[in-house]
C-alpha cells in the first residue's frame, strides 16, 4: 500500500469516526448543561482550538458552513466560557464517546502513534484547525489518544478537501451539496440551493487532489505500517456501537 491509497482507504474512518462525537446526544446535553444552545457548542467548542479570535477567522477555517451563521453563533457563546475551556469542553465529549462507542479489540496505543507520526510530518499550512487541535493537551489513555489524534487528522483533511474544493472551481455549499447534501441546512444554508448537476467531475478531482495531498503527510510511514493504520482504523469504524 502507498501513502495515496492509504490516504483513500483511511477517508471513512478518519471522516467518520470523529465525527460520531460531534453528533453525539450526550456531546449536545453537555454542552446544554454549559449553557449552549444547540449547535452552537460545536462551533465554540471545535473553533475554540483557535483561540479568541474573531467569528469571522472562525468562519473561515470552517469552510464549508455559511460564514454568517458560524459569526452569529461565535458571537452568541462568547459571554459563556473562555475559548480555551470550551475547546477542552468538547474535547472530554470525545473522550466521553471513545469510552461508550469505540470498540475494545483493537490496538488503540499502535493506532495512536501511527496517527501521531502522520500528524507531526503533515505542514499545518492552510490548515488553522489541524494546527489549533495538534496543541491541545492529549491524553494518557490509549482509546482516547487515539481518537484525539484521528480528529486533529480530520482537521487535516478537511482543510486540504476545502483547499482543493476551491482550486477545482467549486462554491463550498456545491461541495455540501454534492457530498452531503442532508447537512446543508445543518450547515447554516438555507435554499434554495444551486443546481450541482455538471459540477460532480470538479468533486472527484477534489477528493483525488485531497489524497495526492495527504500522501505527503502518510509517506513518513512504510507500506507495512501504511496497511496497520487502515486495517486498525478500519476495525475501530466498523466496531462502533
Amino acid at each position: 500500500m502507498n501513502p495515496e491509497e492509504a490516504a483513500r482507504a483511511s477517508t471513512d474512518a478518519v471522516s467518520y469516526l470523529p465525527a460520531g462525537f460531534m453528533l453525539a446526544g450526550s456531546t449536545y446535553k453537555r454542552g446544554g448543561e454549559l449553557g449552549f444552545d444547540g449547535v452552537d457548542f460545536y462551533t465554540a467548542g471545535r473553533g475554540g482550538a483557535l483561540g479568541d479570535v474573531d467569528g469571522m477567522v472562525v468562519a473561515a477555517a470552517f469552510v464549508f458552513f455559511n460564514p454568517d451563521s458560524i459569526v452569529a453563533a461565535w458571537e452568541r457563546t462568547r459571554p459563556l466560557m473562555s475559548r480555551r475551556e470550551t475547546a477542552e469542553a468538547f474535547l472530554g465529549c470525545l473522550y466521553t464517546w471513545a469510552h461508550r462507542h469505540l470498540p475494545d479489540e483493537v490496538d488503540y496505543a499502535r493506532l495512536a502513534e501511527l496517527l501521531g507520526r502522520v500528524n507531526d510530518a503533515a505542514s499545518p499550512s492552510c490548515a488553522p484547525l489541524f494546527a489549533g487541535w495538534k496543541a491541545m493537551p492529549e491524553s494518557s489513555d490509549t482509546k482516547e489518544l487515539a481518537l484525539q489524534r484521528m480528529n486533529v487528522l480530520r482537521e487535516l483533511r478537511g482543510a486540504v478537501h476545502g483547499a482543493s474544493v476551491l482550486a477545482a472551481g467549486l462554491e463550498p455549499l456545491e461541495a455540501v451539496i454534492i457530498k452531503t447534501p442532508f447537512m446543508a441546512e445543518v450547515f447554516g444554508w438555507a435554499e434554495p440551493y444551486p443546481d450541482v448537476e455538471a459540477h460532480h467531475d470538479k468533486w472527484e478531482q477534489a477528493e483525488m487532489s485531497t489524497n495526492r495531498i495527504l500522501a505527503r503527510a502518510y509517506s513518513v510511514l512504510d507500506a507495512s505500517e501504511l496497511s496497520q493504520l487502515v486495517d486498525l482504523a478500519g476495525t475501530a469504524h466498523k466496531g462502533v456501537s
